[in-house]
């Protein structure tokens, strides 16, 4: 089954789901935009209407969608519009793009259900997934293969402890 999602720079959550029991795969890439081939910079620019998202792959019998989206929205701040932290455009917004309408109603209750464990409303964009495109090889496995880049020390480190904290039933162990 696959989940696509979008809350801020695709490293992050490519980071934290590459640490997620019955995932098996994340794919970083762009989605919910207009342009036919959007590239990295193009969609840094804000104007592709582009989220960068993850497509995560992953075993429901093992992970089900309902604690993908928990994760999603421990790892990110679902009520600030277009950023995550330092972060800012369009690309960077929250938005879920579920593949069928049982995950649309699981993400419809979900939020729903964490709304109240937020001192703002949740902006989370719910749309239908039209077409994802895969970023450039370069984005693949950023955080491993870059632990100690400033921006992964900063900000992507972090999001891995949270969840590994608040989510340490859904985490392998064996990765960092």
């Amino acid at each position: 089954m696959k989940a696509t999602l979008g809350g801020g720079c695709f490293w992050c959550l490519e980071a934290v789901y590459l640490r997620v029991k019955g995932v098996d795969t994340v794919r970083s890439g762009y989605a919910g935009g207009h342009v036919d081939a959007p590239t990295y910079r193009a969609v840094c620019t804000g104007t592709t209407g582009h989220a960068e998202v993850v497509q995560v792959d992953f075993d429901p019998e093992v992970v089900s969608f309902r604690e993908i989206l928990q994760i999603f929205f421990t790892i990110h701040d679902p009520t600030t519009p277009d950023r995550q932290g330092g972060d800012r455009g369009p690309q960077y917004r929250s938005i879920i793009l579920w593949h069928d309408q049982d995950q649309r109603r699981v993400a419809e209750e979900v939020m729903e259900e964490v709304g109240p464990h937020f001192d703002d409303p949740i902006v989370t964009e719910l749309v239908p997934l039209e077409r994802f495109h895969p970023a450039e090889v370069e984005h693949e496995e950023y955080y491993d293969r870059n632990p100690q880049a400033g921006y992964c020390q900063a900000v992507i480190a972090p999001k891995v402890a949270r969840a590994r904290k608040a989510l340490a039933h859904l985490m392998v162990d064996d990765l960092p």
